[in-house]
């Protein structure tokens, strides 16, 4: 749920519509803190809670790079590997 969020960010960050991007950032740290709570591994719960810091910076920047979006969102697939095999699909090749 939180990657389908990242992929409704990242669609509004490109078409710079900055009241939906809001909200979208929202609803992945909403859904990001009801991933915490519930985590019993202290490695991943330190691994989620600086994944965490990267999107609220995100959502309180002025002008979030899309750039730094598809940083996050490659770090966040990469927390599973069945995941890790979608990033070529959902994540533009930045080279």
């Amino acid at each position: 749920m939180i990657g389908n969020e990242m992929n409704r960010a990242a669609k509004q960050l490109v078409s710079g519509n900055q009241g939906h991007l809001s909200k979208a950032y929202e609803r992945i740290l909403n859904l990001t803190d009801l991933t915490i709570r519930v985590q019993k591994r202290s490695s991943f719960l330190r691994e989620i809670l600086r994944w965490r810091d990267l999107i609220a910076a995100l959502y309180i920047s002025e002008e979030p790079d899309i750039g730094d979006h598809n940083d996050a969102f490659r770090v966040l697939l990469l927390f599973t590997p069945v995941a890790a095999e979608q990033i070529p699909y959902v994540i533009p090749d930045s080279s």
